[in-house]
């Protein structure tokens, strides 16, 4: 492991790698010196910002996702940039921290690895523990859909459905991680969120945008996409860094409330209720750290409704991007901000697609299915 962990809330340092500082708040990397240098994949171009040296046989191709011009900029007002995380190899940016966190277990010499999620973190772990030649164990809720739980399964890892309070599972699993030799590799890993960092170095090596908009749901993608702008940053790799923007939805948006009401640490957010359930965390263990950021930063945190969010997966779809309601809240919140006067005309702004359409085929609105007999054929293509 090259250099130490702190703790961003109390700045607590460790020279052991461990998941959350004592005062109970995520701890990340301390910054390394020196600079990349170019070579092939993001893992290479940019080494020396990496804490560990990543297992690149063992990769699925991670990472150097596209950025891609949106038309709905020129319908907005601005200059619209989609970056696709959909096409990591199972389907969601989770891939990018995946990959480093296990190398990480691989390297320290563990047997199985682990993760808490009822979705992409679930699959993007079972997937590659398989890869890596690792136990992989899976914890779910008691009532997480059955097709949802068939899509991790499908990689062999050991699924386990667990009866209780949802909430508790992410720090009771790093405690029995502990003792029975298990890397569990939850959603504010300090591997995993060092992963995320790519993200903000490729997007900074084609663009220099105004403002990065983050679906954000336990803040660990927040916190990745950050620092990796902030090290550019301080490395005098760019020369300004971008309005960070988190976006949460409506029914369950509990980073955004404490930053409305002026609060210093989030609560937890009752009764969640959004169809971006990829993002429904009501009390995300990063969400303070989330806060500390905005605020040091001028950044900003927007919700959005269930309606703004279904009209902006569907202008996606539109666009040839079929993605996950929570992946299209980015979009939504574009709207809403330009119309409040936030986000002006002609900026450069940039949109995190964090998740696939294909992982919510139940929820998906479909369009207009009709049906024709041969012999009529010629008439129904008119």
């Amino acid at each position: 492991m090259r250099g130490r962990l702190h703790c961003p809330i109390c700045g607590r340092e460790y020279d052991k790698p461990i998941q959350r500082c004592s005062c109970g708040e995520p701890v990340e990397f301390e910054l390394f010196e020196g600079e990349p240098y170019i070579a092939k994949t993001a893992w290479e171009r940019f080494y020396d910002f990496w804490p560990i040296e990543p297992e690149l046989e063992l990769s699925l191709g991670e990472g150097d996702t596209p950025l891609v011009r949106s038309r709905l900029g020129k319908e907005l007002g601005v200059k619209l940039y989609l970056k696709n995380e959909t096409v990591n190899p199972t389907w969601s940016f989770k891939d990018r921290g995946t990959f480093l966190a296990v190398s990480y277990a691989l390297k320290a010499g563990y047997k199985a690895v682990g993760t808490v999620s009822t979705g992409n973190m679930g699959a993007s772990v079972s997937a590659y523990a398989s890869r890596f030649g690792l136990k992989a164990k899976i914890l779910v809720s008691e009532n997480a859909g059955d097709e949802k739980v068939k899509a991790i399964s499908v990689y062999g890892g050991d699924v386990i459905r667990v009866k209780g309070d949802y909430g508790k599972l992410y720090f009771e699993s790093l405690k029995l991680g502990e003792k029975l030799g298990v890397y569990f590799i939850n959603s504010d890993n300090p591997f995993r969120v060092e992963g995320y960092k790519g993200i903000a170095f490729e997007i900074a090596e084609e663009l220099s945008p105004d403002y990065v908009l983050i679906p954000t749901s336990s803040g660990g993608l927040f916190r990745g996409i950050a620092k990796g702008f902030i090290e550019l940053k301080e490395n005098e790799l760019i020369e300004e860094l971008p309005t960070l923007i988190a976006v949460q939805a409506e029914g369950c948006s509990p980073i955004c409330r404490a930053f409305k009401e002026g609060k210093e640490k989030i609560e937890r957010f009752k009764k969640p209720e959004t169809i971006a359930k990829a993002i429904a965390n009501p009390y995300p263990p990063s969400g303070n750290a989330v806060l500390k950021l905005l605020r040091e930063f001028g950044w900003k945190c927007v919700a959005v409704s269930d309606e703004e969010i279904t009209e902006a997966q569907r202008k996606l779809a539109g666009e040839g991007l079929f993605v996950q309601p929570a992946s299209a809240t980015g979009i939504a919140a574009v709207k809403k901000l330009i119309e409040s006067g936030v986000i002006s005309e002609g900026s450069k702004v940039v949109s995190i697609l964090t998740g696939s359409g294909l992982k919510t085929l139940p929820h998906a609105e479909g369009g207009e299915v009709r049906e024709c007999s041969l012999e009529n054929l010629e008439s129904c293509l008119r």
